[in-house]
C-alpha cells in the first residue's frame, strides 16, 4: 500500500497538479466527517495525556482496544509522541496561523491541530492528506463548526515549510538560548538548566555550549531505541537476539529491537527480561560491580531505596539471586510497589530455589536509615527527580515540569541520600543515581550531603561503566562522577554517583 493509501486516509478523485505543497481547498461540509482509526486513536491519547496520562503508558491500552496494529500503530505513535514533544513549536505556529494565543483556542480543538500540525511540518504525510484527514477527524471530535476553523488554520500552516516557520517564531527572540527553545521545543528554563549542566558536569564549555546544547535538545526530539535488558541467570542476551533484537554494544546485558512488540517475546512477558533504557542498565550493574570493605562483603545484602517501577530492581535482584544474596526492594508509592512486585515474580522464584531471599517493601525510604542502621552492603537510590534526562522517551515531562519541582525534589533528594548512608555498613557503598543532568539533582545534592558528614567519601565511579566489550564507555567526564548523555551514549542522561562508608 503507498503511504498515500495508508496515511492519507479515504481514496478521493485525482487532482491535476497537485503536489506537495497542494492546500485543500473543499469546504469542511463536502469532506468526509470521519478519519481513520490511526488518527482518531491518536487524538483519544493526546486527550487522556492532556488529563494527565502517560503516552507510554495509556497508548498502548488504546491501540490495542481499537484494534490498530503494525504500521497503522506506527504511525499513530509517531503522531502522538511527536505532536506532545514538539507541541511548544507547533503552538507558536498554530498562535500564528489562527492569529490569536492558543490560550484562546479550545484546548480539545488544539490537540487536533498539534496532530495535523505534525504531519505537516514532521512528518511525510502529503499535504493533502494532512489537511484534509485533520479537518476529518476536527469534525468527528469537535464539532462541524469547529471543522471551519481547523480548516483554515491547517491551510495557514500548509503555506510555508517548517524552515520558513521557524524563522517566523524565533524571530521574536531575546537571545540565541530563548531562539534555541522555540527551535527545539523546550521550555526555556529547561533549555537554560540543560546548558548549565553541560558546562558543569564538564561536558562543554563556555565557547562549546550552545552547539553541544543544540545536539541534546535535538536528541531529546528523535525517537529512542526500544532497549531491553536480559536479567543474568533469568535471560540472555542471546535468547533477545533469537527473539529478533541485535545486542547492544553499550550494555553487557542489552539489545536493541528493531521492530515488533517487546511483549510478544517470552523472556519479556516472563519477566526474565525487560525494557530498560540502557544508561538504567548501567547504573544498576554499577552498583553491583563496586568494590565494598571486608565487614560489608561477610554481610552482604542489598536495597533498593526507591524501587518503583521496577526496572533496576530487577536487574539488581536476579544478580544478587545468583550471588546468593538477600535482596530488599522498598516503594513509597503503593501503587508501584505492586509493580516492584509484578516485575520481581521470576527473579522471586529463582531466588525461592536457589535458598536465597527477595523482599518487597512498602514505606518511605527516609525512614529506612533511623530504623535499619547498618543494616545493609550496597545500596541504590535511584531517587525521584525531573526526568529531564528521559525526555526523549517521555515526551509529556517537558511540559509538566517547573523550577519548583527542581527545588521540591532537591530537598527529598537529600533526605533520600543521608538516609541510605545511615543505612549502610562500615565498607559498604552507596550509589546515588538520577534520571536528570540538573544540577541542583545531582552534584549539588551529593556535594551538600558530604559537607554535614564525615563517615563517608565519594569514589570515582567511571570504571564501573563498562559496554558490552568489557572497555569502559568513553567520554563519562573528568569523575568522580559519572554523567551519560543521549547526544554522546544514547542513553538516557543517567547521572551517577558511588560513596563509600567508612
Amino acid at each position: 500500500m503507498s503511504d498515500e493509501g495508508r496515511h492519507g486516509g479515504r481514496q478521493r478523485p485525482p487532482a491535476r497538479g497537485r503536489n506537495d505543497r497542494h492546500r485543500s481547498v473543499q469546504r469542511p461540509s463536502e469532506r468526509a466527517r470521519r478519519t481513520d482509526p490511526a488518527r482518531l486513536t491518536a487524538y483519544t491519547a493526546m486527550r487522556e495525556v492532556a488529563q494527565g496520562a502517560y503516552a507510554n503508558l495509556v497508548l498502548p491500552t488504546l491501540l490495542r482496544e481499537k484494534r490498530v496494529h503494525g504500521r497503522d500503530a506506527a504511525f499513530a505513535t509517531e503522531l502522538v509522541y511527536g505532536a506532545t514533544r514538539m507541541s511548544g513549536l507547533y503552538d507558536a505556529v498554530a498562535a500564528r496561523a489562527a492569529d490569536r494565543p492558543v490560550d484562546k483556542i479550545d484546548p480539545r480543538v488544539l490537540d487536533t491541530i498539534r496532530l495535523g500540525a505534525h504531519q505537516l511540518l514532521g512528518m511525510r504525510v502529503p499535504t493533502h492528506a494532512a489537511v484534509d484527514e485533520t479537518v476529518a477527524l476536527a469534525r468527528q471530535v469537535n464539532g462541524a463548526g469547529a471543522s471551519g476553523f481547523v480548516n483554515a488554520v491547517m491551510r495557514r500552516i500548509s503555506e510555508r515549510s517548517l524552515e520558513e516557520w521557524l524563522e517566523v517564531v524565533t524571530a521574536a527572540a531575546g537571545d540565541p538560548v530563548e531562539a534555541l527553545a522555540i527551535r527545539t521545543s523546550h521550555p526555556l528554563w529547561v533549555t537554560k538548566a540543560l546548558r548549565a549542566a553541560l558546562i558543569g558536569h564538564g561536558r562543554a564549555t563556555a565557547a562549546t555550549v550552545e552547539a553541544e546544547l543544540g545536539r541534546l535538545l535535538e536528541s531529546d526530539n528523535a525517537a529512542p531505541r526500544v532497549s531491553l535488558a536480559a536479567r543474568p541467570g533469568l535471560a540472555t542476551v542471546a535468547e533477545l537476539v533469537d527473539a529478533g533484537a541485535a545486542a547492544s554494544t553499550t550494555s553487557p546485558v542489552g539489545a536493541v529491537l528493531p521492530e515488533g512488540d517487546p511483549g510478544a517475546i517470552p523472556a519479556i512477558r516472563e519477566g526474565r527480561a525487560a525494557v530498560q533504557d540502557e544508561g538504567s542498565q548501567l547504573v544498576a550493574l554499577g552498583i553491583a560491580s563496586a568494590e565494598v570493605g571486608q565487614d560489608a562483603i561477610t554481610s552482604e545484602r542489598w536495597l533498593d531505596l526507591c524501587a518503583g517501577p521496577g526496572g533496576k530492581a530487577g536487574l539488581l535482584a536476579s544478580i544478587a539471586v545468583q550471588r546468593r544474596i538477600p535482596f530488599v526492594a522498598n516503594e513509597v508509592n503503593e501503587t508501584r510497589t505492586t509493580l516492584v512486585r509484578q516485575t520481581l515474580t521470576a527473579a522471586t522464584a529463582a531466588a525461592h530455589a536457589a535458598g536465597s531471599t527477595i523482599e518487597v517493601r512498602h514505606g518511605d525510604g527516609r525512614e529506612i536509615g533511623e530504623a535499619s542502621p547498618a543494616a545493609y552492603s550496597r545500596i541504590l537510590i535511584d531517587a525521584p527527580c525531573t526526568g529531564l534526562g528521559a525526555l526523549r522517551r517521555r515526551p509529556e515531562a517537558r511540559w509538566r515540569r517547573s523550577p519548583k519541582d527542581v527545588a521540591t525534589l532537591s530537598g527529598l533528594q537529600r533526605e533520600l541520600l543521608a538516609s541510605g548512608i545511615d543505612a549502610t555498613v562500615p565498607g559498604g557503598v552507596i550509589a546515588y543515581a538520577t534520571c536528570s543532568p540538573h544540577l541542583n539533582e545531582t552534584r549539588f545534592v551529593v556535594q551538600d550531603v558530604l559537607k554535614k558528614r564525615d563517615d563517608v567519601e565519594l569514589v570515582d565511579a567511571r570504571s564501573l561503566f563498562v559496554d558490552a566489550e568489557g572497555a569502559v564507555l568513553p567520554e563519562l567526564g573528568d569523575g568522580p562522577y559519572v554523567q551519560l548523555w543521549p547526544h554522546v551514549h544514547g542513553t538516557d542522561a543517567m547521572f551517577f554517583a558511588l560513596l563509600r562508608k567508612r
